[in-house]
This record gives structure tokens, sequence and C-alpha cells, in this order.
């Protein structure tokens, strides 16, 4: 069966649609004095945006667009927060596993109020939560524990707590906006830390383990589920600890 690719209407018209790789769903040439920024699965081809893997076209206010899959790989972006671990330490930099095909680099200065003096210390297996500076293919990508303004922000080491893989695609669902059901229900309820990466690491860190451990099965729990599904399902969880 042959597939004809999408050509470009309006990126509004995509927007939560299916995609395919080879898909072109905007044309560049015709947006007036317009910025959007890509995230994974799309790539700029001149005056094309073009996709790059089979997916569901996502949109987060202001203007950042995606690809959004489930699947364990993650293809850096920049602008992605990620949580990484730290496998070796370097004069200037840390290298960290952010489960790409490729270790990311962390500057030794790449913190808020960081200079030559106070360097901080990470022995291997620190698990750190960055935001992706740099991204280019055939490139380590490169990381940084500040937002853009330069300051720490969420970012940096994360102590104690539980970390638990998902898929990227969960991720994504996690941190967008209005707040997922799944983390509206569990907020009302109980008090928990929560960091969230986009390449399929999430952490939780709450008072009593019990309180950890229930909720990272909630949300692993969820991603099949519809948002009435994922609220009974937490109440049912909450019944049997209470």
């Amino acid at each position: 069966m042959k597939m004809e690719a999408k050509q470009p209407n309006t990126l509004s018209s995509f927007i939560d649609q299916p995609v395919v790789p080879g898909d072109v769903i905007l044309d560049l040439s015709s947006l007036a004095n317009e910025t959007i920024k890509l995230g994974g699965g799309l790539r700029q081809d001149c005056d094309t945006v073009s996709v790059m893997k089979a997916g569901i076209l996502r949109y987060t206010k202001p203007n950042k667009y995606w690809v959004e899959s489930s699947q364990k790989r993650y293809v850096p972006s920049a602008g992605d927060s990620v949580l990484g671990i730290v496998v070796d330490t370097k004069p200037d930099n840390f290298l960290v596993d952010i489960k790409g095909s490729m270790l990311a680099f962390l500057p030794v200065l790449a913190f808020e109020g960081g200079t030559r003096r106070n360097i901080p210390k990470f022995e291997a297996g620190t698990l750190i939560y960055a935001r992706v500076v740099k991204a280019n293919t055939g490139m380590n990508p490169e990381l940084s524990c500040m937002d853009a303004s330069g300051k720490a922000s969420e970012f940096g080491p994360l102590k104690e707590g539980y970390m638990f893989e998902s898929s990227t695609g969960l991720s994504r669902i996690l941190l967008s906006s209005p707040t997922c059901p799944v983390l509206e229900a569990l907020g009302k309820k109980l008090s928990f830390e929560i960091a969230i990466g986009l390449n399929g690491r999430n952490w939780v860190n709450a008072p009593a383990p019990a309180t950890t451990i229930l909720v990272a099965n909630a949300i692993m729990n969820s991603e099949s589920l519809s948002a009435v599904q994922q609220k009974i399902m937490v109440e049912k969880l909450l019944q049997r600890v209470q």
C-alpha cells in the first residue's frame, strides 16, 4: 500500500493527530515574525518542518511542538528536562547517562554561582535533574543545572526518594498542562515531591516510604487508563493504605 506524506496546511490542524516520518507539517515561509520551538521527533529542512518519527503531534504554550510516542529510547532535544545518572567525573565536566545513544556532559560550572572555587563533587551513581542545552546529531548532548535565566530553579542533585522509569510518552503526559488526572488526584490527598524527566526517568520523594511507593505505582499504572479510570485507581490505592 502506498502512503503519501501529509502536506502542510496549518500547523494547528496537525495538533493531537497521528503523524509519520516524512510528513511535512509546516511551511516556515508562511510565518510572519513568529518563532516556534521544535522538540523531539521534528526537524527543520530549509523552509519546512518535517516529522522524524511516528507518533502524535503535541503542542504546549507558548510555542513548542513535538512528536509524542511511547518508547523507551530517548532522543535528546534542547530545552528538555531530564534525570541523569553521573557515570564519571572529568576535570571540566561530569559524564551523565540520560538514556540517549551517547553520554551527555555537564560542565562543572553549569550551576548557579558556579566558580572554580566551589565546583560540586558528585560520585558515580548520583541522580541529577538537569536541562538539555545543546543536542546536535553525532555529538554528546550538553546539560545545565540552571534555567534559562541562570538560576538553579528545581535543577540539581536529587537526594533520597525513589527513581523509576517509564515510557517517554508517559513522561510528557505527566508534564502536560493542565495537570494530568493521576497527579491531580494524588496531590489532593498526599504530600510529595516529584521530578519528571522527558527521558523517561521519574523521581518521587515523600515523608513516608509507603507514600513514595504508592505515588510511583499510581503513575506507572496510569499510562493506559482514561482520566476517570486514573482517578478511580488512585482512590482504590489510597483505600488500601488507610
